[in-house]
C-alpha cells in the first residue's frame, strides 16, 4: 500500500508552507506499510519556538485555503516545542531543533519511502545543523570576547 493522491497533495503543500517560513530539515515519509491511522509523515524544525508557531500556523493556514483540510487534532502549541498537526490521511511535526535532535523521528520511519517534495522543502536539509554551527561559533567568540575584557 502507498499514501493516497490526497495525502501527498496535503505533504506537498504542508512542506512547502513549511519551506516560506523557513523550517529545517524537511522530510516526509510514506508511512502507509507500516501504520494503519495515517499515509504520511511530515517532519520539520526550526531553531526557536517562535519560528515553531510560525511554521505550523502557515501549513494549518494554507492546508485550509488551498485544499479545504482542517486538523483534527492540534497538539503541543503551550510550549511549542513539538507540534503536532494530526489530519488523519498525513501527520505532521514540527519541532524545536533540540527535541528534533533527541527525538530522532527519521530513525524509527528511515525504513519507510520518503515522498517527493518541493524543491525549496528539499533545499531545506542541513539548514539544522548548519544554524548550530553558526550559532556555537557566536557563542565562542562571545565567550573570547567576555575573557578578553576580564584580562584587561
Amino acid at each position: 500500500m502507498t499514501a493516497t493522491d490526497r495525502s501527498t497533495e496535503l505533504i506537498t503543500v504542508a512542506a512547502q508552507a513549511a519551506a516560506d517560513k523557513l523550517a529545517h530539515d524537511i522530510i516526509a515519509y510514506d508511512v502507509s506499510d507500516v501504520l494503519s491511522i495515517t499515509d504520511a509523515f511530515l517532519l520539520a524544525s526550526a531553531p526557536n519556538d517562535r519560528q515553531v508557531k510560525s511554521i505550523v500556523d502557515e501549513i494549518e493556514e494554507r492546508l485550509n485555503k488551498e485544499l479545504g483540510a482542517k486538523p483534527v487534532r492540534r497538539e503541543g502549541d503551550r510550549d511549542a516545542r513539538w507540534i503536532l498537526l494530526d489530519y488523519v490521511d498525513i501527520v505532521v511535526h514540527v519541532q524545536h531543533s533540540e527535541e528534533r535532535v533527541f527525538y530522532a523521528l527519521e530513525r524509527l520511519w528511515k525504513d519507510c519511502p520518503e515522498i517527493e517534495l518541493p524543491a525549496d522543502a528539499k533545499a531545506t536539509r542541513g539548514k539544522a545543523e548548519e544554524h548550530a554551527k553558526l550559532q556555537q561559533a557566536a557563542e565562542e567568540a562571545e565567550e573570547m570576547r567576555h575573557l578578553g575584557g576580564e584580562l584587561r
